[in-house]
């Protein structure tokens, strides 16, 4: 948040330096063994036996992605923090717009290599608990905010094979993150 207040305060040289200071290697290689091939010391035993199955594409509940007022309503509720490990998280419009005025400092691309690495972690994302691949909803009730490494590291795993709890079960931290949504371009 330091940079967005240096920059929202035209210090924009204070920020470009935050912005790159968070652009740290070790997140980068942290995202990729846990989105990465699966590897039984990152991601646990495979399971033979999967309950529910996995669904083919044609059996899946439509639509895939809650509307966009459903993801302001998951928002109000979980706010901008993973559900699961608690890491602070950014909408990607927000990153896009970050990127827009910092290139060089926070880039930001369709392509995973070519991306600031704090924000590709901390890219808000919409987790199924009960994975859409395993016949999960997408309401409101059913998703949470999480972080893109919890997201697919999780990928179709349900919650009892990822050994995680239910997110919904603990209450949800507030605090003065906000998402950079104070951003002002």
């Amino acid at each position: 948040m330091a940079a967005v207040r240096l920059h929202n305060a035209g210090d924009r040289l204070g920020a470009a330096a935050h912005f790159r200071a968070a652009n740290v290697a070790s997140i980068g290689v942290w995202f990729r063994k846990v989105v990465g091939p699966y590897d039984e010391r990152i991601h646990g035993p495979k399971l033979s036996v999967l309950n529910p199955p996995k669904l083919p594409l044609e059996q899946r509940m439509r639509p895939r992605m809650v509307s966009a007022a459903d993801k302001r309503a998951i928002i109000a509720r979980d706010g901008f923090h993973c559900r699961f490990c608690d890491m602070p998280v950014a909408p990607k419009a927000t990153i896009k717009t970050i990127a827009a005025s910092y290139p060089e400092d926070a880039p930001w691309s369709d392509v995973a290599s070519e991306q600031h690495l704090f924000f590709q972690a901390a890219n808000l994302q919409y987790d199924h608990l009960l994975p859409h691949a395993r016949g999960g909803e997408s309401n409101v009730s059913n998703m949470v905010v999480t972080c893109a490494v919890c997201n697919y590291g999780r990928m179709s795993n349900t919650l009892e094979e990822s050994l995680l709890f239910d997110p919904r079960s603990f209450p949800v931290r507030r605090t003065d993150w906000d998402g950079l949504q104070s951003f002002v371009r």
